[in-house]
């Protein structure tokens, strides 16, 4: 099983607005507006785990065998 590792801007790097992204449709909550929304598909690439690093800690998001997904520090 291969990983992916997934490194989001921060700090003076970080975009100061959304970035258009292949798959992303636009959610509102409320008072808070248009919320970014991406498919695991998208994020997961065919593979079945995926790490995200944020702010200096590593993150697994898993797909499980029935189709659940799980992050865990």
């Amino acid at each position: 099983m291969s990983t992916s590792v997934l490194s989001l801007p921060t700090g003076a790097n970080a975009p100061g607005h959304a970035l258009p992204v292949p798959g992303l449709k636009p959610a509102t909550i409320a008072g808070l507006g248009a919320v970014r929304r991406v498919s695991s598909q998208l994020l997961l690439k065919g593979e079945r785990e995926l790490v995200i690093q944020h702010q200096g800690n590593e993150y697994h998001l898993r797909l499980t065998r029935n189709d659940k997904l799980i992050l865990t520090k």
